[in-house]
């Protein structure tokens, strides 16, 4: 995506994202002072309760919707880059238009993010690298600040609810050395597409004509990379799908645990999470990316983890991070004794 695109992806996303007008107070003076105190203690914690070794405390940084949109813009727009190749030379052939293919994912890709700049309340940078990033967690304050206040939660109780959620994804990444690099692998590697699938490009193109290039077409789970994907990268989103819902599984078993010993709030807080995930216009857009996570997702990879545990002990669950190889597939998420089975 050229910088036109990028331009006019922020700029939508900058509209939809906002403020809070309780963003600039007395709260996130708080939060900007403890922040990095309490993650320091939540990712202790989480080392604690799985034997995990995360190194130095990661840095943390306090930031605004906006500045989470722009720390994740570049790294979409490099992610799906093969994509609006690939569409480009499809709709040109068909006749729809030049560099239609940019204006498509930009308009796209800055209503998702702008929309979800409501929605994340924290992200481990690590994972998704941007300029600058490192071993960092961000959280974003009005979002934080308005989710407690609407929901009338204990300030101190919900953010470090937050800071346990990021730390045990930090811990994840940071303390199975070779996991990062699989998961980008596998996520770059889905979108490297050579040669478009025809029947699946006559879908999209189709799609498009129906909409006059006005609105959001019908996408299938896979988004804009299922319909240029051959069976191969189909197959390589399987995985992806699978690690995302190990790792979600896993890091909310430990946030219970440690949540339900430190946190009398914690059951209310888990069950708000958990409804925020059922929002229909998000999960759609979420279907751009090809990386969608329906509530089931969750909860099966939940489900996985607590059913290894209670058959073969919480050793097993570690198991999954020996090797790639070691990893359950999505079959295995929904039936764990097969992926029992199959590593002793």
């Amino acid at each position: 995506m050229d910088d036109v695109h990028l331009e006019q992806a922020a700029r939508i996303a900058g509209r939809l994202a906002g403020t809070y007008p309780l963003a600039d107070g007395y709260h996130r003076r708080v939060l900007d002072e403890t922040a990095p105190s309490m993650v320091g203690r939540a990712a202790a914690m989480v080392e604690e309760e799985t034997g995990l070794t995360g190194g130095d405390v990661p840095k943390v940084a306090v930031i605004d919707r906006l500045t989470w949109v722009e720390r994740n813009l570049a790294f979409f727009s490099a992610l799906l880059s093969p994509v609006e190749s690939s569409l480009e030379n499809g709709l040109a052939d068909a006749g729809l238009g030049d560099g239609l293919s940019g204006r498509l994912l930009a308009i796209e890709m800055g209503v998702l993010l702008g929309l979800l700049s409501h929605r994340v309340l924290g992200q481990y940078e690590l994972v998704i690298p941007s300029a600058g990033s490192g071993d960092e967690i961000c959280l974003p304050a009005p979002n934080i600040l308005e989710f407690e206040r609407r929901n009338q939660l204990r300030p101190d109780e919900f953010r470090f609810w937050v800071a346990l959620h990021e730390a045990t994804h930090r811990l994840q990444f940071v303390g199975v050395p070779w996991l990062r690099s699989y998961f980008l692998d596998l996520a770059t590697g889905l979108l490297n597409v050579s040669k478009p699938d025809e029947s699946r490009l006559a879908v999209l193109v189709s799609g498009i004509q129906r909409a006059g290039v006005e609105g959001f077409f019908s996408l299938g789970e896979a988004g804009i990379p299922g319909l240029m994907a051959t069976p191969a990268e189909l197959r390589r989103l399987d995985k992806v799908q699978a690690l995302m819902s190990l790792l979600e599984g896993h890091g909310h078993v430990v946030m219970d645990r440690i949540g339900s010993r430190q946190l009398v709030t914690w059951r209310r807080m888990s069950g708000l999470l958990s409804q925020r995930r059922t929002n229909p216009r998000v999960a759609a857009l979420l279907r751009l990316t090809g990386l969608e996570m329906k509530l089931r997702q969750y909860e099966e990879g939940r489900d996985f983890i607590l059913h290894v545990e209670r058959r073969a002990g919480w050793s097993a669950v570690d198991m999954a991070w020996e090797s790639p190889d070691t990893l359950p597939t999505r079959s295995e998420i929904k039936a764990p004794e097969s992926w029992l089975d199959r590593v002793g």
